[in-house]
């Protein structure tokens, strides 16, 4: 299926090279310099130049690229690269040109245990990590022993967890972490809400536990089923492979044995019934060519036992201002001129609180009168306990037959970072 797997600098130097099969050279890669690196309009991840197609992605100014001649499945191509990022992050931390050049070696191995001519193979990284390591070589009696270990778990019904797992303290930890989206209008209209989510889990779990999560009762994940007014609906959503699908498409249950340690159980997206946590009135005013008033109110939506930290509201000013004075009851304000903004920031808002800025920005003249564009307010806040899609954990159980007691914790966190925008 992929044929030869590369990784570039920005500058389009190859720093990793594998070529899988005979249908390639390895000067394939001075095509994807000068078609890809070298053109600023090249903006598809998939070029198909002939019967060759490129399939790249960018992480950290690299780019990790697959190439191909066959009709491969593009999706599974790219599941292939991004599963690659999330191992070599596993593995140093994080992927930039600066870690490649440092562990090339280990980045080989990798990539010759995780492709069989050209077929991606075993991606787990509690595999992997079992026998591919940069500490010492382990003796060879212990070798042997792990070696029989790793292959019953590779070919084995859980291929993604060790049967020997054990803990002290047995411990499961569940985040719902929800990116909000929202563009509102100058008249105070939604012209686009939603919600990207995820569930992020950490397993610190003895055996092979059988671990059960329940979510909201009224869940409605195809819409023409039709919904109450009051149910969870979500666009889409997309499991751990741990997951059994059969079973949560009959009960709304999810069943499955976790990974050991940090994994992402389930990612969803939400665009109906988005409940917004911060509600931002703002009133500009032109006054002649001189001056521009402001008045931004900013109105938490959520239980007063809530509160939304690291507020951050970027209220844009026009080209020509020379000096804004700002007044404001919460927070500190203050004019940054090499951006053109007004940059509010409010430690906490509690919920039902309102807070107001007022400022008043001095334009200076100009030769040619230019109409100001009026870019949005952006907003930047986390909201702890708090969903944007209204999904909540009902249960989470954990069975294991040696019967351990295990301590679980649930915590949710709605945040938004340059997405949250507001028109005025």
């Amino acid at each position: 299926m992929i044929s030869a797997f590369f990784i570039f600098n920005q500058k389009g130097e190859v720093l990793i090279s594998r070529l899988f099969r005979t249908d390639f050279k390895r000067s394939i890669a001075d095509v994807f310099r000068i078609q890809v690196v070298s053109n600023p309009d090249v903006r598809s991840p998939i070029i198909t130049l002939g019967s060759t197609s490129f399939f790249h992605t960018r992480v950290n100014n690299l780019y990790v690229v697959a190439v191909t001649k066959s009709n491969a499945n593009a999706a599974l191509i790219f599941e292939f690269c991004y599963k690659f990022i999330n191992i070599a992050k596993s593995y140093f931390g994080k992927v930039d040109e600066e870690s490649v050049k440092n562990n090339f070696v280990v980045i080989y191995e990798l990539i010759d245990e995780i492709v069989d001519f050209g077929y991606p193979q075993n991606s787990e990284i509690d595999t992997l990590k079992t026998y591919i390591t940069t500490e010492s070589v382990v003796s060879s009696a212990v070798a042997v022993e792990e070696s029989s270990k790793i292959t019953a778990q590779a070919t084995g019904a859980t291929s993604w967890r060790r049967g020997d797992v054990k803990y002290k303290k047995n411990e499961a930890f569940v985040d719902v972490i929800e990116n909000v989206n929202l563009i509102m209008s100058a008249k105070g209209n939604v012209l686009r809400a939603d919600v990207d989510g995820h569930i992020q889990m950490r397993a610190y779990l003895s055996g092979t536990p059988e671990c059960k999560f329940g979510l909201n009762d009224k869940l409605v994940i195809d819409k023409s089923q039709g919904s109450g007014g009051d149910a969870v609906e979500l666009d889409d959503c997309h499991f751990h492979q741990c997951v059994r699908l059969h079973e949560f498409d009959l009960t709304r249950t999810i069943s499955f044995v976790p990974p050991d340690g940090e994994f992402e159980l389930m990612r969803y997206r939400s665009t109906t019934n988005v409940k917004l946590p911060l509600r931002v009135l703002p009133t500009v005013t032109e006054i002649g060519t001189s001056q521009v008033s402001y008045a931004v109110t900013v109105k938490a939506n959520f239980n007063s036992k809530l509160s939304a930290t690291n507020v951050v509201l970027r209220i844009p000013t026009p080209l020509n201002t020379t000096n804004v004075e700002c007044k404001v009851a919460n927070g500190k304000a203050k004019y940054v001129p090499a951006e053109n903004v007004i940059v509010w920031k409010i430690p906490r808002i509690q919920g039902g609180q309102e807070c107001t800025l007022s400022a008043n920005a001095e334009l200076t003249s100009m030769t040619t009168r230019q109409v100001w564009a009026r870019p949005p307010i952006d907003v930047d806040f986390q909201v702890l306990m708090f969903t944007s899609s209204g999904l909540i954990v009902r249960f989470l159980k954990v069975f294991e037959k040696s019967g351990y007691t295990s301590i679980k914790w649930v915590r949710y966190l709605t945040k938004a970072s340059g997405t949250y925008q507001i028109r005025f």
